[in-house]
């Protein structure tokens, strides 16, 4: 079995998501996905994955991903990086189906027959339509459903707790201190910006105790004295974790900033590779590990990193904010690795728009994710996405 051609596909709805299929000269068809910069992402696959994909056996996962890393842009989670992760994605979803068996099945088998996820408190525009990503913008333009979570843990954190352990998710993901980081490139949050923020913290204790586990996320948006000083105001509501205080630019802060609190650090989804992650994990600075298989190099290098992460007693929690395919994608590696700790999903992403492009998606009930079925990822674009009007197809064949 040879590939045969290479397509990318974009959607002028979803600007930043950019989808692979790698096609075999057997029929077989491998799909993959990244997030952000989707046109340049598109230009690095046909202009530099391609031409050393084409005529190659697909199943050779190893030797692709080696001739595919670069000899500059291997270290970030660059353009390179993405599209070398959508490319890693669509080559385990074709071995899947050369072998009949989930990607799970093939990385060694499933550690678990279902995993904890935790709610990222996302509304449905967030990320959709929007081509780059800032904090004036989360998309709050009018309910779209009955999940509209940003604009609940905003304004109604308490309603907003209640409805997810009335669907038995224990966990929710909320960012409140993001709009305040702008003004001052995150070196000073005033008292009463604090003190804003901290009001739905408020709110989901009051409303439920310690039933609802509440991860802060803060994107990375802080430098080091603001952080701590949120950090310390935080802790009275017994976080679960920190997500991406400062930026994983810096370890040593990173660092410091864990050394300076008693709650966990989970870092980071933007670092790519496991050289990065060794780093981290040499560091002490992060108690939890959150790899985004779409940006680190894919299911190849995920589980090298989580493998990694195992040998430092971390666990993973693989990042999902993105697009449905990879989302299906971490759920096998968290079904399959024996340190993941928890998955992230978004249910207004799996109940809404990621329906709109894809055919299957895990079931999701109790506050679990089961494991994914059928063959490979287990899910295919739906059969008339191509066609609409809006989508731009290139391919490059032999």
């Amino acid at each position: 079995m040879k590939i045969a051609a290479v397509e990318t596909l974009r959607c002028a709805e979803f600007p930043n998501l950019v989808w692979i299929e790698i096609h075999t000269d057997e029929g077989l068809t491998g799909l993959g996905e990244t997030y952000f910069g989707a046109r340049a992402v598109e230009a690095y696959i046909h202009e530099s994955c391609a031409p050393l994909l084409l005529g190659a056996d697909p199943l050779a996962i190893e030797s692709i991903n080696r001739s595919l890393t670069p000899y500059v842009g291997y270290a970030g989670t660059g353009v390179e990086s993405r599209g070398r992760s959508a490319v890693d994605l669509a080559l385990w979803d074709l071995f899947g189906q050369a072998a009949n068996l989930p990607v799970y099945q093939l990385l060694g088998g499933a550690s678990r027959e279902r995993i904890r996820t935790y709610n990222t408190c996302a509304g449905y525009r967030y990320v959709r339509n929007k081509p780059d990503w800032g904090t004036d913008d989360w998309g709050l333009d009018g309910q779209q459903g009955p999940y509209e979570d940003l604009d609940a843990f905003l304004n109604h954190a308490d309603e907003l707790a209640e409805s997810l352990l009335s669907e038995g998710i224990t966990g929710m993901k909320i960012w409140p201190f993001d709009y305040a980081a702008t003004a001052s490139d995150g070196y000073y949050i005033s008292n009463q910006d604090l003190d804003k923020a901290l009001a739905p913290l408020r709110k989901i204790r009051q409303a439920v105790g310690p039933r609802m586990d509440i991860m802060v996320e803060l994107h990375g948006l802080w430098r080091f004295p603001a952080a701590l000083k949120i950090a310390q105001a935080v802790e009275a509501f017994e976080p679960f974790w920190y997500e991406d205080p400062v930026r994983a630019d810096s370890i040593p802060a990173l660092k410091q900033f864990a050394e300076a609190t008693r709650v966990p650090v989970c870092a980071s989804e933007t670092l790519s590779a496991r050289w990065s992650h060794r780093d981290l994990l040499e560091s002490g600075a992060s108690a939890i590990v959150m790899p985004d298989l779409v940006w680190c190099g894919g299911i190849t290098e995920g589980r090298k990193i989580a493998a990694l992460a195992d040998t430092y007693h971390r666990p993973v929690a693989p990042h999902d904010c993105t697009g449905p395919v990879a989302f299906m994608a971490a759920v096998h590696l968290s079904m399959h690795v024996p340190n993941a700790l928890c998955q992230e999903s978004v249910r207004a992403f799996y109940s809404g728009w990621y329906r709109e492009l894809v055919t299957q998606l895990p079931s999701i009930s109790g506050g679990y994710i089961h494991r994914p079925e059928g063959a490979g990822l287990g899910t295919r674009l739906l059969p008339d996405f191509r066609s609409r009007d809006d989508v731009a197809v290139v391919r490059t064949s032999g």
